[in-house]
């Protein structure tokens, strides 16, 4: 038995990369279904503004 993917045979990369594939594939449909049973809405809110003021002083120091 060989134990280094570098001397592996073509039919051994071919099952690693289905497992990846289906690894993934299986988290990311976990991911999705996760997120959408939950009963979360998403709506935007409008924010008025308010009376315009003006800033007359400051309170940085000014370096001359």
């Amino acid at each position: 038995m060989n134990h280094s993917i570098h001397s592996a045979d073509r039919a051994t990369h071919l099952k690693i990369v289905v497992v990846a594939l289906v690894a993934g594939i299986a988290v990311a449909g976990f991911a999705i279904s996760a997120r959408t049973s939950s009963d979360y809405s998403q709506s935007a809110h409008a924010i008025k503004a308010g009376k315009p003021i003006t800033v007359t002083s400051s309170d940085t120091s000014m370096v001359r």
